[in-house]
């Protein structure tokens, strides 16, 4: 019996043994539900083909020659992805809004006995939960954790997290590091499929409890913070991170050793400071970069870039300050203190 919902809390989804996206893999790509495996039953190549056969020739001819790929497509899954499944296994199928892509995969499926579920609405039942979310009014109660470059945020995320304290980190969720620096060397997920990644981290969150975010700019490399969370940060109040500018480029200089060992990545990234820095500045630092002084370069991109960048944006903000954080350095056991005191803060703010 083929069952039908669109129930796509956690706990629905937690209750199927997978959920099979069946739409293209450039479909999948651009955005789909976390945790969901793609098994096409048309391939972009093979999609665009029918597609066109359809639109210039005959509309029977289309339908004829895509039952046939899109059952032979199902017969690989079957011999491959799906050959070890037993009879109890029991999955969520959808295609694009739950039409003939995921309907054929699902009339299969039943025949052979598993008991499936199909998503009416398919993706865009999902896209909509997302976007009702993310682009309606704020939900959370959101603490900033701020501090100029270096101090050492996105590792006190993690220590936070393992004290219990709610998180969300952004650039994870972005997969890069917030600045001009901050390519991880994987490409960004699309927006969509960020905003996915979004939604699914804050529902896990409990509403009632205040949330530590990273402050950031609307923007985490080219991805943008939606509305509802954004306008949350631009109201939160604030824990700020101070430490030494010596501190500081030490750890930017690890944090960032991937990238400071890619010359031509660092060279773009340079490229790309803000005119109102002079040429001979920039010449000076790409001098730095090629000959090594990873070190002296990370205190000097602080010092005139970053550090006078960050008071001008504090002067602009009109928030309430929880706390200050001093820190002497930015040794795990330094970090692991700050990360006790962060805790009390914001059990305060709770409070």
């Amino acid at each position: 019996m083929i069952r039908r919902t669109t129930d796509l809390s956690p706990a629905a989804r937690a209750g199927f043994d997978a959920i099979i996206d069946v739409r293209s893999p450039s479909e999948f790509a651009e955005d789909h539900i976390p945790g969901a495996i793609n098994l096409p039953v048309l391939d972009d190549a093979e999609r665009a083909e029918i597609g066109t056969i359809y639109v210039q020739q005959s509309k029977f001819l289309a339908r004829r020659l895509g039952a046939a790929k899109v059952a032979r497509n199902i017969a690989a899954h079957l011999d491959g992805a799906l050959k070890d499944r037993d009879g109890s296994f029991r999955p969520l199928v959808h295609c694009w809004r739950g039409g003939q892509r995921s309907g054929a995969m699902v009339a299969v499926m039943d025949q052979i006995g598993w008991p499936v579920t199909v998503l009416d609405g398919g993706y865009q039942t999902w896209r909509r939960r997302v976007q009702t979310t993310l682009y309606g009014e704020p939900r959370w109660s959101v603490i900033l954790l701020d501090g100029g470059t270096g101090s050492g945020k996105t590792a006190l995320l993690s220590k936070l997290a393992e004290r219990g304290v709610q998180t969300l980190d952004l650039e994870a969720l972005a997969d890069h590091r917030g600045s001009l620096f901050g390519a991880t060397g994987r490409p960004q997920p699309p927006q969509k499929l960020f905003e996915s990644r979004l939604y699914a981290a804050l529902e896990t969150l409990d509403s009632s409890r205040p949330v530590v975010v990273e402050a950031e700019s609307s923007r985490v490399g080219a991805r943008t913070i939606p509305p509802a969370l954004w306008s949350g940060m631009g109201q939160a109040a604030v824990i700020e991170l101070d430490a030494p500018v010596a501190a500081r480029a030490a750890f930017s200089a690890r944090v960032y050793a991937d990238i400071a060992s890619d010359a031509a990545a660092l060279e773009d990234a340079l490229n790309r400071l803000p005119p109102h820095l002079s040429k001979a500045v920039i010449a000076e630092w790409k001098t730095m970069a090629r000959d090594g002084q990873t070190l002296a370069l990370a205190e000097a991109l602080i010092v005139e870039h970053y550090d006078p960048a960050y008071r001008r944006m504090s002067a602009r903000r009109d928030r309430l300050l929880l706390g200050r954080i001093m820190m002497t350095d930015l040794s795990d056991a330094e970090l692991d203190k700050a990360a006790d005191q962060i805790v009390t803060v914001s059990q305060r703010e709770k409070a």
